[in-house]
Protein backbone atom coordinates (compact mmCIF):
# COMPACT_ATOMS: atom_id res chain seq x y z
CA UNK A 1 0.00 0.00 0.00
CA UNK A 2 2.86 2.37 0.86
CA UNK A 3 4.36 1.91 -2.61
CA UNK A 4 1.00 2.68 -4.25
CA UNK A 5 0.70 5.92 -2.27
CA UNK A 6 4.24 6.92 -3.29
CA UNK A 7 3.42 6.26 -6.95
CA UNK A 8 0.30 8.41 -6.70
CA UNK A 9 2.31 11.27 -5.11
CA UNK A 10 4.94 10.95 -7.86
CA UNK A 11 2.28 11.13 -10.57
CA UNK A 12 0.61 14.17 -8.96
CA UNK A 13 4.03 15.84 -8.63
CA UNK A 14 4.77 15.34 -12.33
CA UNK A 15 1.42 16.89 -13.22
CA UNK A 16 2.07 19.90 -10.94
CA UNK A 17 5.54 20.63 -12.35
CA UNK A 18 4.77 19.69 -15.97
CA UNK A 19 4.60 23.35 -17.14
CA UNK A 20 8.17 23.87 -15.87
CA UNK A 21 9.37 20.65 -17.52
CA UNK A 22 7.74 21.60 -20.84
CA UNK A 23 9.26 25.07 -20.67
CA UNK A 24 12.78 23.63 -20.34
CA UNK A 25 12.20 21.02 -23.05
CA UNK A 26 10.93 23.59 -25.58
CA UNK A 27 13.93 25.91 -25.31
CA UNK A 28 17.01 25.72 -27.50
CA UNK A 29 20.33 24.46 -26.13
CA UNK A 30 21.67 27.95 -25.39
CA UNK A 31 18.65 28.87 -23.24
CA UNK A 32 18.03 25.44 -21.73
CA UNK A 33 20.83 25.61 -19.10
CA UNK A 34 19.76 29.06 -17.95
CA UNK A 35 16.11 28.04 -17.65
CA UNK A 36 17.15 24.85 -15.83
CA UNK A 37 18.90 26.97 -13.18
CA UNK A 38 15.84 29.20 -12.84
CA UNK A 39 13.49 26.23 -12.45
CA UNK A 40 15.89 24.69 -9.93
CA UNK A 41 15.62 27.86 -7.84
CA UNK A 42 11.83 27.85 -8.04
CA UNK A 43 11.35 24.22 -6.99
CA UNK A 44 13.97 24.56 -4.23
CA UNK A 45 11.54 26.78 -2.31
CA UNK A 46 8.85 24.17 -1.61
CA UNK A 47 9.25 22.81 1.94
CA UNK A 48 8.93 19.31 3.35
CA UNK A 49 8.25 16.00 1.69
CA UNK A 50 5.92 17.65 -0.85
CA UNK A 51 8.85 19.81 -1.98
CA UNK A 52 11.08 16.77 -2.29
CA UNK A 53 8.51 15.03 -4.50
CA UNK A 54 8.21 18.15 -6.70
CA UNK A 55 12.00 18.45 -7.05
CA UNK A 56 12.43 14.78 -7.92
CA UNK A 57 9.61 15.02 -10.48
CA UNK A 58 11.19 18.09 -12.08
CA UNK A 59 14.73 16.74 -12.21
CA UNK A 60 13.61 13.30 -13.39
CA UNK A 61 12.72 14.89 -16.72
CA UNK A 62 15.25 17.73 -16.90
CA UNK A 63 18.55 16.19 -15.72
CA UNK A 64 20.61 13.58 -17.51
CA UNK A 65 19.51 11.08 -14.81
CA UNK A 66 17.54 11.52 -11.61
CA UNK A 67 16.02 8.49 -9.91
CA UNK A 68 12.84 9.14 -7.94
CA UNK A 69 13.77 6.98 -4.94
CA UNK A 70 15.85 9.64 -3.17
CA UNK A 71 15.25 12.83 -1.20
CA UNK A 72 16.23 16.37 -2.19
CA UNK A 73 15.63 18.83 0.64
CA UNK A 74 14.55 22.46 0.75
CA UNK A 75 16.88 25.11 -0.64
CA UNK A 76 19.07 22.80 -2.69
CA UNK A 77 20.10 24.31 -6.02
CA UNK A 78 21.36 22.58 -9.16
CA UNK A 79 23.27 24.51 -11.81
CA UNK A 80 23.73 21.96 -14.62
CA UNK A 81 21.28 19.60 -16.32
CA UNK A 82 24.17 17.19 -17.06
CA UNK A 83 23.88 15.94 -13.47
CA UNK A 84 23.21 12.31 -12.59
CA UNK A 85 21.56 11.17 -9.36
CA UNK A 86 21.32 7.42 -8.72
CA UNK A 87 18.87 5.48 -6.54
CA UNK A 88 18.34 6.30 -2.85
CA UNK A 89 20.48 9.44 -2.82
CA UNK A 90 19.87 11.78 0.11
CA UNK A 91 20.65 15.48 -0.46
CA UNK A 92 20.28 17.67 2.61
CA UNK A 93 18.98 21.23 2.80
CA UNK A 94 20.69 24.17 1.12
CA UNK A 95 23.22 22.31 -0.98
CA UNK A 96 24.70 23.76 -4.18
CA UNK A 97 25.25 21.08 -6.80
CA UNK A 98 27.22 21.67 -10.00
CA UNK A 99 27.91 19.25 -12.83
CA UNK A 100 28.30 15.87 -11.16
CA UNK A 101 27.36 12.23 -10.87
CA UNK A 102 26.18 10.97 -7.46
CA UNK A 103 26.21 7.21 -6.86
CA UNK A 104 23.49 5.09 -5.27
CA UNK A 105 22.89 5.26 -1.52
CA UNK A 106 25.10 8.34 -1.09
CA UNK A 107 24.22 10.99 1.47
CA UNK A 108 25.06 14.70 1.32
CA UNK A 109 24.51 16.61 4.56
CA UNK A 110 23.21 20.18 4.59
CA UNK A 111 25.19 22.99 3.01
CA UNK A 112 27.38 20.77 0.83
CA UNK A 113 28.78 22.44 -2.28
CA UNK A 114 29.81 20.33 -5.25
CA UNK A 115 31.65 22.55 -7.70
CA UNK A 116 32.13 21.65 -11.35
CA UNK A 117 35.84 21.05 -10.78
CA UNK A 118 38.53 23.39 -9.50
CA UNK A 119 39.27 25.21 -12.78
CA UNK A 120 35.98 26.99 -13.37
CA UNK A 121 37.71 30.36 -13.58
CA UNK A 122 40.93 31.29 -15.31
CA UNK A 123 42.95 34.13 -13.84
CA UNK A 124 46.25 33.91 -15.74
CA UNK A 125 46.32 37.44 -17.11
CA UNK A 126 45.88 40.84 -15.52
CA UNK A 127 44.88 42.39 -18.87
CA UNK A 128 41.30 41.06 -18.59
CA UNK A 129 38.89 40.85 -15.68
CA UNK A 130 38.64 37.32 -14.25
CA UNK A 131 35.00 37.04 -15.30
CA UNK A 132 36.04 37.43 -18.97
CA UNK A 133 38.85 34.86 -18.90
CA UNK A 134 36.63 31.79 -19.08
CA UNK A 135 37.42 28.49 -17.44
CA UNK A 136 36.95 24.76 -17.65
CA UNK A 137 34.10 22.74 -16.14
CA UNK A 138 34.55 19.13 -15.04
CA UNK A 139 31.95 16.55 -14.12
CA UNK A 140 32.66 15.49 -10.54
CA UNK A 141 31.95 11.88 -9.62
CA UNK A 142 30.84 10.86 -6.13
CA UNK A 143 30.74 7.10 -5.71
CA UNK A 144 28.09 4.87 -4.23
CA UNK A 145 27.46 4.61 -0.49
CA UNK A 146 29.39 7.77 0.40
CA UNK A 147 28.79 10.28 3.18
CA UNK A 148 29.70 13.94 2.65
CA UNK A 149 29.46 15.92 5.88
CA UNK A 150 27.85 19.26 6.60
CA UNK A 151 29.36 22.27 4.81
CA UNK A 152 31.92 20.29 2.80
CA UNK A 153 33.16 21.68 -0.51
CA UNK A 154 33.90 19.11 -3.21
CA UNK A 155 36.04 19.91 -6.28
CA UNK A 156 37.38 16.41 -7.09
CA UNK A 157 36.10 12.85 -7.49
CA UNK A 158 35.20 10.73 -4.45
CA UNK A 159 35.46 6.94 -4.62
CA UNK A 160 32.86 4.39 -3.50
CA UNK A 161 32.19 3.99 0.24
CA UNK A 162 34.23 7.11 1.15
CA UNK A 163 33.48 9.58 3.94
CA UNK A 164 34.20 13.31 3.80
CA UNK A 165 34.16 15.00 7.21
CA UNK A 166 32.07 18.12 7.84
CA UNK A 167 33.70 21.34 6.67
CA UNK A 168 36.30 19.58 4.53
CA UNK A 169 37.53 20.99 1.21
CA UNK A 170 38.15 18.22 -1.32
CA UNK A 171 40.64 19.37 -3.99
CA UNK A 172 42.22 15.99 -4.80
CA UNK A 173 40.67 12.66 -5.69
CA UNK A 174 39.46 10.67 -2.67
CA UNK A 175 40.13 6.92 -2.97
CA UNK A 176 37.42 4.32 -2.34
CA UNK A 177 36.75 3.61 1.35
CA UNK A 178 38.87 6.57 2.50
CA UNK A 179 37.86 8.86 5.35
CA UNK A 180 39.10 12.39 4.70
CA UNK A 181 39.00 15.61 6.71
CA UNK A 182 40.44 19.12 6.69
CA UNK A 183 41.25 21.97 4.35
CA UNK A 184 42.57 20.65 2.05
CA UNK A 185 41.07 17.24 2.83
CA UNK A 186 43.62 14.58 3.79
CA UNK A 187 43.16 10.85 4.36
CA UNK A 188 42.72 10.03 8.06
CA UNK A 189 42.21 6.30 7.58
CA UNK A 190 40.27 3.77 5.51
CA UNK A 191 36.89 2.32 6.44
CA UNK A 192 38.15 -1.26 6.24
CA UNK A 193 41.02 -0.70 8.71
Amino acid sequence: MKQVIKRVFRLISVIVVSPLIILIKLLGPSQKASMFRTVSQVVSLFPGIVGSYLRLATFRFTMKTCKVTGIIHFGTLFSNPDTEIADNVYIGPQCNIGQCSIGADTMLASGVHILSGKNQHSFDTLDKPIQQQGGHYEKISIGKDCWVGNGAIVMADIGDHAIVAAGSVVISQVPAKAIVAGNPAKIIKYRNE
